[in-house]
């Protein structure tokens, strides 16, 4: 193989691929990206047998050919070329090594052959939309926080997207919850998703998605079947992924709909008087105490062993006096998704949990769990 390619294109290439070769690996060829001449230009492909992103870059392919070398040093070394330059890959069969050129430096890597490298062949993928990047975007930004690290409870490990009828017509909705907090979003369906069966995008590949939807596209493909799922980018880039192969729990049952304590704040103010008063919290509890009155709320937190902090806010609140606690940084994860300057908390008692969303209701509404203080 010998290909000639513009360092800034292959940058940004092994930039999408490169992320999912994880840093230690007990089959070598996993830490790998395979590279591929041929007459569309250079082929880029990764893969850690749960995820594999493929892209094909313009490129001057004098000789087509196929190798395989390391991931995380071939992007070193293209991220340290000085910017503008050519970089010529090229192959010899008796070696089994890659020849890096470019200006006056020269690398030699060492290669595995592309017949080991593994495939994750899709197969049949019956589910077919058409979705906005801005709208996956969506769906990803406002859950992501709330995916569970819990490994026990696989079956949270990721974002369970499924299509349901509500009054207002067809709708895409993404859950997320790891048991102390839920976050559930939705937008209007994509034409075609429409009896798609409910899946779970695992958290890895749930990050990918988010950068590779970050770096542009306004339309991504999606396809889908109730164990894989395959994204093409506008950019050329497509992501394979395997789906959790699990049943995602009930969520509304946990969704509250009988709370009447009605409490309306400013969003910014909130979170502000929130990270302020926690700075005294202790790292393992995080626990911030709020005491609602009419028209006020004070939020104190007490650790034995810095001391205390308390600040009262004016809020938008008539209902019976209430104290409750919440994990300080679940608030600030959640007010820093709303998107109004107000925020609405829909309270019931200091033991059940409590519904928060934007008060100009946005499709977007978040479910936590209180703490005990």
């Amino acid at each position: 193989m010998r290909v000639t390619v513009e360092r800034a294109a292959l940058l940004r290439s092994l930039g999408h691929v490169h992320r999912v070769v994880e840093r230690r690996n007990t089959i070598p060829i996993l830490s790998n990206v395979l590279l591929r001449g041929g007459p569309d230009g250079l082929e880029l492909k990764a893969t850690d047998l749960d995820i594999e992103v493929t892209e094909t870059i313009p490129a001057d392919v004098v000789d087509a050919g196929a190798t395989t070398v390391p991931a995380h040093v071939i992007y070193d070394i293209v991220r340290k070329l000085p910017e503008g330059a050519q970089v010529s890959l090229e192959t010899s069969g008796e070696t089994g090594q890659m020849t890096i050129r470019s200006g006056r430096s020269r690398f030699a890597l060492g290669a595995l052959p592309e017949g080991d490298f593994p495939d994750l062949a899709a197969g049949e993928l019956p589910h077919r939309f058409t979705i906005g990047g801005l709208d996956l975007k969506r769906l990803i930004d406002k859950t992501q926080f709330a995916i569970s690290t819990e490994e026990t409870r696989y079956y949270l490990n990721g974002i369970y997207l499924h299509t349901l009828d509500a009054d207002a017509g067809l709708k895409l909705r993404a859950v997320a919850t790891d048991g102390h907090r839920l976050a559930r979003v939705e937008i209007d369906a994509p034409e075609g998703s429409g009896g798609m069966p409910g899946i779970i995008v695992p958290r890895k590949a749930v990050a990918e998605i988010q950068k590779l939807v970050d770096d542009g596209g306004e339309t991504v493909e999606v396809e889908l079947s109730p164990a894989k799922i395959r994204l093409r980018f506008a950019g050329g880039v497509t992501l394979i992924s395997k789906l959790i192969d699990g049943t995602f729990p009930d969520y509304q049952r946990v969704i509250p709909s009988g709370n009447d304590k009605y409490l309306t704040v400013q969003r910014d103010e909130f979170a502000k008087a929130v990270d302020r008063v926690s700075t005294i919290s202790s790292e393992r509890g995080r626990a911030v105490k709020l005491a609602m009155g009419e028209g006020r709320l004070a939020l104190s937190v007490n650790n034995p062993d810095s001391g205390s902090a308390t600040e009262e806010l004016d809020v938008d609140y008539d209902a019976a006096t209430l104290d409750i606690g919440f994990n300080a940084r679940y608030l600030l994860d959640i007010t820093g998704q709303l998107e109004g300057d107000t925020a609405l908390f829909k309270l019931a008692d200091p033991g059940s949990p409590t519904l928060i969303q934007d008060k100009e209701g946005a499709s977007a509404l978040y479910v936590l769990m209180p703490m005990r203080v």
